[in-house]
């Protein structure tokens, strides 16, 4: 993975982890803690949106909105874990 590819990887995790963070807590975690959503939340929808047969189209913004859908998975289920 070239410089380039890295920085794109991290701002799409950047940018997925800001946007799940407004929809679900109301505000962003900070930088470091988007990118860890972000990426986390990529991985979560690489798992789950093709065994529910989901397909995002490609390019950066299918890349943004495959990452956030996860992330607010993810989000959904960390919340759900504190209040238990």
């Amino acid at each position: 993975m070239g410089l380039e590819s890295l920085i794109i990887f991290l701002l799409i995790g950047a940018v997925a982890g800001w946007l799940a963070g407004i929809l679900v807590k109301g505000g962003g975690m900070g930088l470091v803690g988007n990118i860890v959503v972000g990426i986390v939340g990529a991985f979560i929808a690489g798992s789950i949106l093709p065994i529910v047969g989901v397909s995002i189209g490609g390019g950066i913004i299918g890349s943004i909105i495959h990452a956030m859908i996860g992330a607010i998975i993810l989000l959904l289920v960390v919340r759900a874990i504190k209040r238990a």
